[in-house]
């Protein structure tokens, strides 16, 4: 899985040395998929349940599943690009949130707690813990800070299909559901709001948005479990 995941890792780092004021999310749509081809992969995201494109990009109050557009990005945004690819029948997933510009304070301090909260995850994908003892950390972390956790979307499993069990959820007691175990790999994805934790789904039946209107951050590794602990995958 690390040869899918790596072509995931470089190309969410060259997207995010594109973005700037101007760029238009669908230009980077174009990019990811061109990118994944080049590197004989394909794009995990294109036709998957219907989805039109190959890349996610959620704007602002965006919490996941956006559609890439024509519209320009603007000083003062911040953007969730979700991408994943399948090579040789093994997937790879992970996003990031990048600002525009300068952005505000508090957006600049949820983009970091919730990078922060998918790493606290992280460190408990160990063979002495349960599922929900990752859960409980990245809940800890985030509304210990002040922000609050989206219910309805989850990680997941990751392998031979882009979505497989168990579930992930961001939120959580610890020491409940399976017990973790060495050749695990788990997609952990904390999606973190300003405000409020409830969305609704706009009509086009996929972009999920914050129902209060405030911020919303997404930050995603595929994580593997192994005897000396997790491995990052989609890490450069």
């Amino acid at each position: 899985m690390k040869n899918s995941c790596q072509i995931v890792a470089e190309t969410l780092e060259m997207l995010r040395q594109m973005i700037r004021p101007g760029i238009t999310t669908l230009a980077l749509d174009r990019f990811a998929e061109s990118h994944a081809r080049k590197c004989k992969a394909e794009p995990a995201f294109k036709g998957y349940s219907g989805y039109p494109f190959s890349l996610c990009c959620s704007v602002n109050n965006q919490v996941v599943h956006g559609f890439p557009t024509n519209k320009e990005l603007e000083s003062g945004d911040i953007l969730s690009i979700d991408f994943g690819v399948v090579l040789d029948g093994f997937y790879g997933d992970a996003a990031i949130t990048v600002p525009i510009g300068a952005v505000g304070e508090n957006a600049q301090r949820l983009l970091k707690i919730t990078e922060e909260a998918l790493y606290k995850g992280i460190e408990k994908a160990t063979v002495e813990h349960n599922l929900s003892d990752i859960s409980a950390a990245v809940q800890k972390h985030a509304e210990g800070s002040g922000f609050s956790v989206v219910r309805e979307f989850v990680g997941h499993g990751i392998g031979r299909s882009l979505h497989e069990s168990p579930q992930v959820p961001n939120f959580g007691k610890p020491g409940r559901g399976v017990k973790l175990k060495q050749g695990m790999v788990l997609a952990i994805e904390p999606m973190i709001n300003e405000k409020g934790h409830a969305v609704k789904v706009l009509a086009d039946g996929w972009t999920a948005v914050t129902l209060d209107g405030g911020l919303s951050a997404h930050f995603e590794h595929t994580v593997a479990i192994t005897e000396n602990g997790p491995v990052i995958l989609t890490a450069l």
